[in-house]
């Protein structure tokens, strides 16, 4: 017996491949070339920070997380995607 997988029903969670922020947005450019934008304020430690400290944000783990070492703040890129925010 054998099985067919097709690649239509697997799942691929999201990856940024770019993160930048415009004022208080952060904007991430996905492998599928799409780009969102959210406003840092949906997330408690980026509310509080600053839009210089916001700039400082880099990719992680290959693209499936946002970093902001200085505020020592972690988001995945598949939850941002799946519109998970801490705040309303």
């Amino acid at each position: 017996m054998s099985s067919i997988i097709s690649e239509k029903n697997l799942a691929v969670e999201p990856a940024a491949t770019r993160v930048w922020t415009e004022g208080r947005v952060v904007f991430i450019e996905l492998t599928d070339d799409r780009i969102i934008g959210f406003p840092a304020n949906r997330f408690k430690i980026l509310k509080q920070a600053t839009e210089e400290q916001l700039k400082k944000v880099t990719l992680r783990l290959n693209g499936y997380a946002l970093r902001w070492e200085e505020l020592d703040e972690d988001i995945t890129v598949p939850g941002v995607v799946a519109g998970y925010f801490q705040l309303p």
